[in-house]
């Protein structure tokens, strides 16, 4: 690797993973970061899945550490940037990248119940991380904040909740970017289209109770470019572009990684 994040300390907030037969987009970062020469906090809910990541970047040579928080708890996320600041000095980029979907619907059948879990978790696990990694951020005069969100939040698709989850967290990050753009802090969205990880195979197939196999077969026809699901590799190297220096001049961009299918707007 090329060393394009040597000496900074770089957070990825959903670091563990759906358990499958393929990695997920934050294990995925959490390692290419540690492989670029981050030093990796590896977060999530759940301490186990967050200690498999820093296995591997542990035994790849990398540097990492797995910490317990619920990113969508304010205590836990003002805790968790105090702790690693307490143990490094400083945080050079956060990774937001926890979400959820499940039983959403259309406007006309939306459940009140669903609504309220999907906007929680989906614009909490940004907005909380964030509010706490901004005051380290603003003293030390730089950073770079990543959030995932999806193209969800500007194609069609009849999932409301999460849809306008998205959408929030588009409009969020931009507004973050330009009020904080005087203190050196960059702020992006990376908007996965279909991606062939565990959150979404596993999940879904499981929910529309179709086999994992057709279910690739019909999200890979959706695709423009080579007919193929990009996969979680395809995010974390975006990811990697937006934490390092490279795209220093780049902030309040929305940046689709999703093989062309979002340019079919309009």
């Amino acid at each position: 690797m090329s060393d394009r994040l040597a000496g900074k300390v770089a957070i990825v907030v959903g670091a563990g993973q759906t358990p499958g037969d393929r990695i997920g987009n934050g294990r995925a970062t959490a390692i290419l970061f540690a492989r670029e020469g981050a030093r990796v906090v590896a977060v999530d809910r759940r301490l186990d899945s967050a200690e498999e990541t820093v296995g591997q970047i542990v035994g790849e040579g990398g540097e990492a550490v797995a910490v317990e928080a619920d990113a969508t708890s304010e205590p836990e996320c003002e805790r968790l940037m105090s702790g690693v600041v307490e143990r490094w000095g400083r945080i050079d980029v956060l990774h937001n990248n926890v979400g959820v979907g499940g039983a959403d619907a259309g406007p006309a059948h939306v459940i009140e119940s669903e609504w309220d879990r999907i906007l929680a978790v989906n614009l909490k696990s940004v907005i909380f991380p964030c509010k706490y990694v901004l005051p380290v951020m603003r003293e030390q005069q730089g950073g770079s904040i990543i959030n995932i969100s999806s193209i969800a939040a500007v194609c069609s698709a009849p999932i409301v909740a999460y849809k306008t989850s998205k959408a929030g967290i588009n409009a969020y990050t931009q507004s973050l970017a330009l009020g904080n753009a005087s203190y050196g802090i960059r702020a992006n969205v990376i908007m996965p289209g279909l991606m062939n990880t565990p959150m979404a195979i596993e999940g879904i197939s499981k929910g529309l109770g179709i086999p994992k196999e057709e279910l690739i077969r019909q999200r890979d026809a959706q695709v423009p470019l080579r007919k193929k699901m990009g996969t979680a590799w395809d995010v974390a190297w975006a990811a990697v572009f937006l934490a390092c220096d490279e795209s220093r001049f780049v902030t309040g961009v929305a940046l689709p990684v999703d093989g062309g299918q979002s340019a079919r707007i309009g």
